[in-house]
């Protein structure tokens, strides 16, 4: 594997960087956070960071849009699961809804640079009280889940917005994650209240409401970015603790079981990613034989991030002060060879895995 930061790859100034989300096709990337007077949104093509012939190539473009819409930094950019859309959150209190227009290249106001493709804002939603902190599409893209510093989770209805399919008000601190399960039967959301919420989607009602790995909890993160495992089995927490020291705690849908975690971050985790496909390798007793496995990373307060495969106890690798500050969002590409991490020190750092270390992802026949 080989580990890197593209010197290019910034919002001006090196003003942070809050969101990282890769494109489903896997050709392009948004990141989300402060630039200029207010929030930005830049989408960047993903050759040049993986190529470096592409990077080097002055006919290729690095950045293709750069949105200055939002009044307030933005701090979470997902694009839904068919790529047709880019949904932003801000402290600005708004969700934006983004689709590629047909419109060519055109200057950006107060700049030399050029968006070599132009993103519309085509819905503005604004239900919120506070900073929208984390968003997630449903499975189906159906619906659209959005995390506030008003203690709500409003799920909105994606096929007419601003139309709103459910409001959950249950948690009395800040909601800073929200992730579906990979069939769209659950919505779980992570808050400042010490507790993960688990949803039904079929009433919108708690499911379970986990609290026991948050307790000793003290210092508050910027996000809690949670994530579920593409086989629905693992439901991974950011900023939980065991014995004193930090964890992501994993919670199994099996009953809810909370006896496992990933441990070895020096503070608190910020935020999960799993990788979207399940994994396998040839068994090493039987070459016949393959193991199939999920494969997670995960981000933290101490400028590191880790990945970690569910058939292995300890982590794959740990890149340990990969940035001078926290990080704070994960992605990975749709194939699942490479990821994005980004960080409050305003830099994006790329992890690329070869197949021997990571696993090949199952085809639609075997899953």
């Amino acid at each position: 594997m080989i580990f890197f930061k593209p010197a290019w790859l910034n919002h001006e100034d090196n003003k942070p960087i809050f969101s990282v989300d890769v494109h489903p096709k896997g050709n392009r990337f948004a990141t989300g956070g402060q630039g200029g007077s207010g929030g930005r949104i830049v989408i960047w093509n993903v050759n040049p960071v993986i190529n470096e012939a592409a990077e080097s190539d002055p006919k290729i473009a690095k950045m293709l849009c750069q949105m200055d819409n939002h009044l307030a930094c933005v701090n979470v950019v997902r694009w839904s699961n068919n790529g047709h859309f880019l949904a932003s959150g801000s402290d600005d209190k708004l969700v934006m809804i983004w689709r590629l227009t047909s419109e060519g290249s055109s200057s950006i106001f107060g700049s030399s640079k050029v968006n070599v493709e132009t993103w519309k804002c085509i819905h503005t939603l604004n239900s919120h009280n506070g900073d929208v902190l984390d968003l997630a599409w449903a499975p189906h893209d159906g619906w659209l889940a959005s995390g506030s510093v008003d203690n709500s989770v409003i799920v909105w209805n994606a096929h007419k917005f601003p139309e709103k399919i459910a409001v959950l008000k249950n948690h009395t601190g800040m909601v800073k994650g929200v992730t579906w399960d990979p069939v769209g039967k659950y919505l779980a959301s992570q808050s400042d209240d010490k507790s993960l919420r688990i949803w039904r989607t079929s009433d919108w009602n708690q499911q379970e409401v986990v609290t026991d790995p948050f307790q000793d909890c003290s210092a508050t993160t910027h996000v809690l970015r949670c994530s579920w495992s593409p086989d629905g089995q693992y439901l991974v927490s950011a900023h939980a603790m065991n014995g004193g020291g930090p964890t992501a705690q994993i919670i199994e849908r099996e009953g809810w079981k909370q006896d496992k975690d990933f441990v070895g971050h020096r503070k608190a985790v910020t935020c999960v990613r799993f990788n979207s496909n399940i994994l396998k390798k040839p068994s090493q007793d039987s070459p016949k034989k393959s193991t199939q496995y999920c494969c997670c990373a995960i981000g933290s307060r101490d400028r590191s991030i880790s990945v970690w495969l569910t058939s292995l106890k300890r982590p794959l690798v740990v890149i340990k002060d990969f940035f001078d500050d926290s990080v704070l969002d994960i992605s990975w590409s749709s194939r699942g060879d490479f990821l994005l991490a980004c960080s409050w020190d305003g830099t994006v750092g790329c992890v690329v895995f070869e197949q021997a270390e990571i696993g090949v992802p199952l085809s639609m026949e075997e899953k």
